[in-house]
């Protein structure tokens, strides 16, 4: 990676999981890979790349015809947000939107911030309609606090309600309507826009923080810094016997059963269609890193975080641990990933939850149950995971993709529980 900046840029441009999908796929495509359909017939050559967009995910590869392995690297596109409905309120002279929670943000990290829309529509044209991209790209609406003088206990027990605290403030007349910005965003009427799937977005600028710039303080890092790490060392690789895998899913936040999700269909199809007969085979010799956010020791809370498996900002990429496998990481895959990353350099540290608080977990282990592949669970390690705007290093960012790029270099081979490198 030249520059911290390009991921601020992908931050920054990638306001829904369909615009994150769509960014990658902008990347792909000025690297040389070509667009893959599901409605046709592939004919694949070796040693091109190919990526097949479904919504909000995206499957890349770099084709082999013959490959020992595949070296597989998947994250998600979505974050916490608010989706909105499609009738705006009125609430005396003022008109709000009517917005429902998608995932589980911080809920009051959403008030008094510049806020706007993005998403996809549907619209209208000559022998049906297609799906497109909108973006309203300036601030139109604020969920507005209530002052501590007319809610006293403001700094105590406020729990923000979803149907009345965090409807956002669109107009100050009841006569303003955002389907009207929607279709002149995509230069349509407004009676062609048929159906949408809008979000409600913190339109704050990714940007660097502290001393000498070495924090990123930016919206959807959950999980868009893995992303654009991976896709970073999928374009700069060296070819190896294994083929490189990028899997974007999208709706993690929401459970991933969904058309677009990691447990869809959608990975072992591609997987199988690229691979035909020689699916079983591959898939157990491959090794895959799932790579999401990793809950970093709170400068404010060390108490939150276990005494041992606790990492810190800027300490290298980190492996993730649960006995009950809410994270796949086992020996098999820890081991592997360790001997690769001491070959390479790289420093890698450890979580594990505190053993009285059960945390999250990740898509690794919900993929794994369509596609049985071995797998470890790794991130980059931030502070206010699902916050409207979230905080990492940027020198860990570095470090995800060069693990990233010597991942997919590496020709790695599993092998009756062992690897080979």
């Amino acid at each position: 990676m030249k520059n911290i900046r390009e991921l601020l840029d992908f931050i920054n441009a990638s306001k829904t999981s369909h615009h994150a999908a769509h960014e990658v796929a902008v990347r792909l495509d000025a690297a040389g890979f070509t667009a893959l359909k599901e409605t046709e017939a592939w004919q694949l050559s070796d040693g091109e790349g190919y990526y097949l967009l479904r919504g909000g995910a995206i499957i890349a590869f770099k084709y082999k015809k013959d490959p020992t392995s595949m070296a597989i690297i998947s994250a998600h596109s979505d974050s916490p947000a608010f989706k909105v409905k499609c009738i705006p309120e009125s609430v005396g002279s003022y008109t709000r939107l009517s917005v429902e929670s998608y995932g589980g943000a911080i809920n009051y990290t959403w008030f008094d911030r510049p806020l706007s829309v993005a998403g996809r529509a549907l619209v209208s044209c000559s022998g049906g309609a297609e799906m497109r991209l909108v973006d309203i790209s300036e601030p139109i609406a604020v969920i507005p606090s209530v002052a501590p003088h007319l809610k006293r206990d403001i700094n105590s027990s406020f729990a923000p309600n979803l149907a009345t605290d965090l409807q956002p403030l669109f107009s100050i007349s009841q006569n303003s309507s955002l389907m009207d910005l929607v279709a002149e965003r995509l230069g349509v009427e407004k009676e062609d826009v048929l159906s949408h799937d809008l979000y409600l977005y913190c339109a704050e600028k990714a940007s660097l923080v502290g001393k000498d710039n070495e924090l990123v303080l930016a919206p959807r890092i959950d999980d868009l810094a893995s992303v654009f790490g991976a896709l970073d060392g999928l374009l700069n690789c060296k070819d190896s016997s294994a083929m490189p895998v990028l899997a974007v899913f999208d709706n993690e936040e929401v459970g991933s059963s969904t058309l677009e999700g990691a447990a869809s269909d959608l990975f072992a199809d591609v997987l199988e269609k690229t691979l035909s007969d020689s699916y079983q085979r591959v898939v157990r010799a491959s090794l895959m890193l799932s790579c999401d956010g990793a809950h970093a020791l709170h400068p404010n809370h060390p108490e939150l975080s276990d005494p041992a498996c606790r990492p810190v900002l800027g300490g290298g990429v980190v492996i993730k641990y649960n006995a009950n496998r809410r994270y796949s990481t086992d020996a098999t895959s820890d081991g592997a990933l360790r001997a690769l990353a001491k070959r390479a350099g790289i420093a890698l540290q450890c979580y594990a939850n505190r053993a009285d608080l059960p945390g999250g977990s990740t898509l690794g282990s919900i993929a794994t149950t369509r596609v049985p592949v071995t797998t470890a669970d790794i991130g980059v390690a931030q502070l206010a995971m699902h916050s409207a705007v979230e905080t990492c290093a940027a020198s860990d960012i570095y470090s995800l993709c060069d693990l990233a790029r010597e991942f997919y270099s590496a020709g790695l081979v599993i092998e009756n529980g062992g690897f080979k490198l």
